[in-house]
């Protein structure tokens, strides 16, 4: 890969990557750090890397990089707490059914939780899936429908949709 290559590589996914290490790690500053960290390491090792595999190999980095984060700092449940006044007008129900979105991502694990935002947030193949977090094609596909099970049974219990 050359710079040129690197360059355009971070201008296409740097935003997309961030969003993705954001969604797992619900912190904006250890996001970028990721995020930062995972960009240095494709630099450092461009030379190797195709430019079309770049995208695969990026978010492959941003994933073991956001995993090795987790357990440096012991984060075992990953929790976003929203706090809602019960005075403020205006809600959108797009805002309220993105809080109970994020609600439900928060429920499942971190492996669950990246397998779903990979695949229906970023559009990943299930082999791309596999390659990027290690796991063979048949545990993404099952991993994958254990979550979203888990996903389809929170956000239709009644107590959720209010």
């Amino acid at each position: 890969m050359t710079e040129k290559e690197f360059n355009e590589c971070v201008t296409n996914y740097a935003d997309n990557v961030y969003r993705f290490i954001l969604k797992n790690l619900r912190h904006e500053e250890d996001a970028r750090d990721v995020v930062q960290t995972a960009f240095e390491k494709l630099w450092k090792c461009r030379e190797e890397v195709q430019a079309v595999k770049s995208k695969s190999y990026l978010f492959t980095i941003a994933y073991h990089q956001m995993i090795d984060h987790i357990r440096k700092v012991k984060r075992v449940q990953l929790r976003e707490e929203f706090k809602e006044d019960a005075g403020v007008e205006g809600s959108s129900p797009a805002q309220d059914l993105k809080k109970v979105l994020a609600k439900a991502l928060a429920r499942l694990n971190e492996t669950q939780r990246s397998l779903v935002l990979l695949k229906d947030y970023e559009g990943y193949s299930y082999e791309e899936i596999g390659q990027i977090t290690g796991l063979n094609e048949s545990q993404v596909k099952v991993y994958l429908h254990r979550a979203r099970i888990q996903l389809k049974n929170y956000l239709v219990s009644l107590e959720n949709l209010i």
